[in-house]
């Protein structure tokens, strides 16, 4: 069973994330890590994917990105459980459409735990609850290494993807595990079994280690030891 560091980031910037993902794409490329997920909660924001249409979004109250993964407009904020895989492909066979489909299995587990029944729809890229969007997939690969992921609706406020039209979608095709269980859902009870569906699907050993290990492991020399 392989090995992967899970970092928990609580709440952080997007911006401050995002670069940390590249630099930790370019640590995994060397070598110089294994496989690491973050899991993170994000201050309100919209990215916007490379096959994002402009009209897509309807309002810019929140700051905005233009980045790598696939897909179009998507809003990320309080109640939203992000995470973040930076795996080598290489151990999977560099097949990306088996990868997308195992993001899907990680949320669809989870969901399964709380006794929601999340769905996937074919050509449609996430996780689905009756025709409603409970979860968002985008990713972006570099030299097979794997960044930016997937984000689960826990307890997100829906009325912040009216925003967007999210993927293309009107808004209303949006929902939470909060909407679909008529209870708050914390980020914090959602953690765990998103964790343990994590292991189970990728056939890994998730090994928390502290943001300041992390960052110890980014300060390289230029040796290229750390």
């Amino acid at each position: 069973m392989s090995k992967t560091l899970l970092v928990d980031l609580q709440t952080r910037d997007y911006k401050e994330t995002w670069e940390l993902q590249h630099k930790l794409v370019q640590l995994r490329a060397q070598g110089l890590v294994p496989d690491v997920l973050l899991l993170v909660e994000h201050p309100h924001v919209i990215t916007m994917g490379k096959s994002a249409r402009p009209e897509n979004i309807i309002s810019k109250m929140f700051p905005v990105y233009e980045v790598e993964r696939g897909g179009d407009a998507t809003y990320h904020g309080y109640g939203q459980l992000v995470g973040y895989p930076i795996l080598d492909l290489t151990l999977w066979d560099r097949d990306i459409r088996s990868y997308l489909r195992n993001l899907e299995s990680v949320l669809i587990e989870t969901l399964a735990q709380f006794g929601v029944t999340g769905q996937r729809i074919e050509g449609r890229i996430g996780v689905w609850v009756c025709q409603r969007k409970i979860a968002s997939i985008g990713v972006a690969v570099r030299s097979w290494i794997t960044f930016h992921g997937f984000a689960l609706n826990v307890s997100t406020d829906l009325s912040c993807f009216d925003t967007i039209n999210p993927c293309g979608y009107d808004s209303a095709i949006m929902t939470s595990m909060t909407e679909q269980l008529g209870r708050e859902v914390s980020i914090s009870e959602v953690k765990r079994p998103l964790v343990h569906a994590f292991e189970s699907v990728f056939d890994t050993e998730l090994q928390t280690t502290s943001e300041g290990k992390l960052t110890a492991l980014q300060k390289l020399d230029a040796s290229g030891r750390i």
